[in-house]
């Protein structure tokens, strides 16, 4: 079990103590994403040591958040995933990366960064509602790295899938100027101008990108600062 213990009858304290260990939460971020190899987990947990990580595994395993399995063949690889109880999390988590969203900038130099980190913040701020029946591609980039989704639109709100699939129009930007152009405190025609972004195919299609998100809804509402 974790070393971390709140001496309180408190399910709030009981959670912490799982998950509130440095770096647990950004292991099941990780995991989040789908079943990882140990060295993968430690490309992207860019500081943490494989001793450290070994312990919070073990950690999460044992409570039941984690399980060891084996991909089958022809990959025959050692993976970690959550188990069913771990993926219950994933709520909580999203609620989480949109509190945190709101300190994110300006970024802290010498900050790593994974596209694929992408799909949890969008999926964040994806609307439950009804919307559009777009698709629209989105690449994110980062320096040399780069990862594709599709954004898709329907009755029952936003969903985002890795790979651009059936996309009449792309957008590609990094992901500050992602977020900018879909919270609408950036137009999409001066970040193309800026050189911070560029439209494959269809601009009008494009320009609906923020429809699928709350972003700028939310920043609407947010109190005035004073």
């Amino acid at each position: 079990m974790s070393n971390l213990h709140y001496p309180q009858f408190c399910a709030l304290a009981r959670a912490a103590e799982i998950i509130g260990e440095r770096w647990t939460l950004l292991i099941i971020r990780e995991l989040l994403l789908g079943p990882k190899r140990f060295g993968d987990l430690l490309d992207h947990l860019d500081g943490m040591s494989p001793t450290l990580l070994t312990a919070r595994l073990a950690t999460l395993i044992e409570c039941n958040v984690v399980r060891r399995t084996v991909l089958p063949r022809p990959v025959n690889a050692q993976v970690y995933e959550l188990t069913e109880i771990g993926r219950e999390i994933q709520p909580a988590i999203r609620e989480l990366i949109r509190w945190g969203g709101r300190f994110l900038f300006p970024p802290v130099p010498g900050d790593t960064f994974e596209p694929d980190w992408v799909m949890l913040g969008l999926d964040a701020i994806a609307k439950r509602s009804p919307v559009p029946e777009i698709n629209v591609g989105l690449m994110v980039t980062h320096g040399k790295k780069s990862a594709g989704f599709t954004v898709a639109g329907g009755g029952s709100g936003t969903s985002i899938q890795r790979g651009i699939t059936d996309c009449k129009g792309t957008l590609e930007a990094p992901f500050d100027a992602v977020l900018q152009i879909v919270g609408t405190s950036v137009s999409l025609q001066d970040a193309i101008e800026a050189k911070r972004a560029k439209v494959i195919g269809s601009m009008a299609l494009v320009r609906k990108l923020p429809l699928l998100f709350d972003l700028a809804e939310r920043r609407r509402i947010a109190p005035a600062a004073h």
